[in-house]
């Protein structure tokens, strides 16, 4: 019987959140990553105003995440998760686990191009990725689709023949973000009846009564059964999804097969494509077929395991096929549904001739007259009037072999920089390595400390940017504010990356393959890099290279909106810690990174504010002399954005000093394992409560309010805690 529905008008992460609402999973672990990270947000608002129960548990990295879900999954419950791309990359290593131990999940892939050169649009180069990893492969070309894959996934993965994870992939920013009208269930008791009560007997890691060994070491005699038991289980998949497919079908009214084509009965020229662009194709078959050509196009539903018979069925008749894809596996003269379309097709009699086309790269748009173009020159293909190749590139164009960059800027003389005195008139002398032209937010305060940090360094300059606002808004392709070498790397390797940059140039110097002059190598990091980044940037700091780590703390993960950071302070409000009945914001106290860097005993640690501006600069340049003699050092600084913030970018300057007078950002150094406090708002009678500076920006606002006054009590005694530690530090000789 079809169970009550509704409509809306929504987008393919907003449905996925609203399948995981009704399913009430018990767990989400996440990390935020483009275009996916929607999802998360809007089931932490959901969480906020009291519609589920998930348990959304903010990790240190995908890798982090994947960790969090793989544990929960052990404890026998529902676990849910959202990545994209490099996220995916990072969190790849642990998904064989997952399916290896045979513990089911559900991840919503929302495609993207892998980096690198970075790019946030979709195609499917991270989904091709997941073909052996032993997880079951659904694909949504559609938000409607998204949401009946994400609830028929569950019921999937949990069946008892085949205790698997399973994958939802679907389009980034094509499905994801763009709206339609879709039908969902009225009542989320409608949802949970179908998925079921947790399967009985499941092996779990929290029973003391049935204690169990979960992902022994395992020889060789006995891993290749693990893996047979696994692709034992996928066989299981297949005859087990189209049955939920039609048990899905008979509440909800909307039938699913394994494979899908359109007008592929007599069709003697095809299309094979994944996902949203099968409607493009659909759209230019209507038009062709008006003009008498017998064309079709053909896709499938579900991408592991994979419906062989199903697909040999459905293009057995075509005499000539195009397989799209969105991504290449490169030297093979394909992407890998060509390659897998091409094995699957040559069990046939007489089967296709397959060509094959890799299109839509980093988001680039697919038209209609795109389809329409292949459709029409593959037919004078058949009637011997033209030649195509097998493979090529639609889109794509040739570079100018001539081409030489052009320079935007003169580069920095290290003369230039040289020799200023420490004062704010002579200050202005020193030439800026970052020009004006960036496209940061009016009142940014990534640029005001960059430009002060540089102010401090003398000579020549290398940076590493890693994945952020800061890089974002300066090097838009072709084009570059930096007037100094400038290297990108993501979060989670740029200090690894920068180490390896430093000893190199070490070496070379050192052999005598390149001129010996002193460069000052600075990685900097910030939105919420040093999170996802703080393993390689501890490691780089054990290994004491010769560097500078600078983190401007906007106290947001800022890659992809603003998502909560593990520096954000307490009981902030960003996307990922809502305000509501059920929750007032981020439910723990800032990370304090110069005591973590502190405590891996790198010669020199400070915090900066650009409201001391003079101090800044002193302190820049004392970490450049410790640098050069002695290793790596690492400075802090508070930065604003007034986006996130809710104040006024006029007014930066004066929250950064309330954030130092109310002591969440005290300006201090450590010196070789000395504190000494450098701004002391006690002393100068200037030291306010933090409720002040909470009261200036929109993101704790709310906590000026009587409901929260126990939050701003608990809040108010951390800072307070710490800034005694700091001083008993500060007066201690040894600390």
């Amino acid at each position: 019987m079809i169970k009550p529905q509704e409509t809306i008008f929504e987008s393919g992460n907003e449905m996925a959140a609203l399948a995981a609402s009704q399913i009430n999973y018990h767990i989400m672990g996440y990390y935020p990553i483009t275009p996916s990270t929607q999802i998360a947000e809007e089931l932490d608002q959901m969480r906020a105003d009291g519609l589920h129960d998930i348990l959304l548990i903010a990790a240190d990295g995908e890798h982090g995440a994947a960790g969090i879900c793989y544990g929960a999954s052990l404890g026998g419950g529902r676990v849910f998760n959202a990545t994209s791309a490099n996220g995916l990359m990072y969190a790849l290593e642990q998904l064989p686990v997952q399916s290896g131990t045979r513990f089911p999940m559900v991840l919503n892939l929302v495609t993207r191009s892998i980096s690198g050169p970075l790019d946030i649009k979709g195609d499917h180069s991270d989904l091709m990725f997941t073909l052996n990893t032993g997880w079951i492969i659904l694909l949504a070309k559609d938000p409607q689709r998204v949401y009946d894959m994400n609830i028929m996934a569950v019921k999937i993965g949990e069946h008892p023949d085949v205790n698997l994870p399973v994958i939802v992939a679907y389009d980034g920013f094509f499905t994801s973000h763009q709206k339609r009208v879709v039908s969902y269930f009225k009542n989320k008791e409608d949802v949970q009846e179908f998925v079921g009560k947790l399967p009985p007997k499941r092996v779990v890691a929290i029973d003391p009564e049935n204690p169990v060994t979960i992902g022994p070491y395992m020889n060789e005699p006995d891993l290749i059964n693990n893996k047979y038991q696994l692709s034992k289980a996928m066989d299981k998949a297949y005859e087990i999804i189209p049955q939920v497919f039609e048990e899905f079908y008979k509440i909800s009214g909307r039938k699913y097969e394994l494979v899908e084509g359109y007008r592929m009965e007599d069709a003697e020229i095809a299309i094979f494509v994944l996902n949203s662009t099968y409607d493009t194709v659909c759209e230019a078959v209507d038009i062709l077929r008006q003009k008498g050509i017998k064309v079709g196009v053909a896709t499938t539903n579900v991408l592991r395991p994979w419906p062989k018979r199903e697909i040999q069925e459905l293009l057995k008749n075509v005499k000539l096929l195009a397989v799209l894809d969105r991504q290449e596996s490169y030297g093979a003269k394909g992407g890998n549904m060509t390659i897998e379309i091409k094995a699957t097709l040559q069990e046939l009699e007489k089967g296709p001739k397959v060509i094959s086309r890799i299109y839509g790269l980093g988001g680039k748009d697919f038209f209609l007259e795109d389809a329409l173009t292949l459709f029409e020159d593959m037919n004078l293909v058949l009637e011997g009037k033209k030649e195509i190749p097998d493979f090529d590139y639609i889109g794509a164009y040739p570079g100018d072999e001539n081409y030489v960059p052009k320079r935007y800027m003169k580069p920095i003389k290290a003369e230039w920089t040289k020799n200023i005195l420490l004062n704010t008139r002579d200050l202005t002398a020193m030439p800026k390595r970052i020009v004006p032209g960036h496209g940061a937010c009016p009142g940014c305060g990534i640029f005001p400390n960059l430009n002060l940090l540089l102010k401090g360094i003398e000579g020549d300059v290398v940076l590493l940017f890693h994945t952020g606002c800061g890089m974002v808004v300066t090097t838009a392709y072709p084009q570059t504010a930096f007037r100094t070498t400038y290297v990108h790397n993501l979060f989670q390797n740029g200090a690894a990356t920068l180490s390896g940059l430093v000893e190199m140039y070490n070496q070379r110097r050192k052999r005598g393959e390149i001129p010996d002059r002193d460069l000052t190598f600075i990685l900097v990091t910030g939105d919420g890099g040093n999170d996802i980044g703080m393993g390689p940037t501890i490691g780089a700091a054990l290994r004491n290279h010769k560097m500078i780590i600078f983190e401007y703390d906007n106290g947001g993960y800022m890659n992809t909106g603003y998502q909560l950071s593990y520096t954000t302070p307490y009981g902030a409000s960003t996307s990922t810690s809502h305000v509501g009945k059920a929750q007032f914001g981020k439910s723990t106290f800032h990370k304090d990174t110069p005591q973590i860097m502190a405590a891996t005993n790198i010669p020199y640690v400070a915090t900066v504010a650009e409201s001391d501006p003079i101090d800044f600069v002193k302190k820049a340049r004392k970490a450049q002399k410790i640098m050069r003699e002695e290793g790596l050092v690492y400075i802090k600084a508070l930065s604003a954005c007034p986006l996130n913030w809710g104040d006024e970018p006029s007014k930066e300057r004066r929250v950064i000093q309330a954030a130092v007078d109310c002591c969440f950002h005290p300006l201090y150094e450590i010196d070789h394992g000395k504190t000494t406090i450098t701004y002391d708002p006690e002393k100068k009678g200037k030291k306010i409560p933090v409720i002040e500076w909470f009261s200036m920006m929109g993101r704790t606002k709310h906590l000026t309010r009587p409901e929260y006054k126990h939050v701003v009590e608990e809040f108010q005694a951390e800072v307070d805690r710490r800034w005694e530690r700091l001083k008993a530090r500060h007066e201690h000789p040894l600390l």
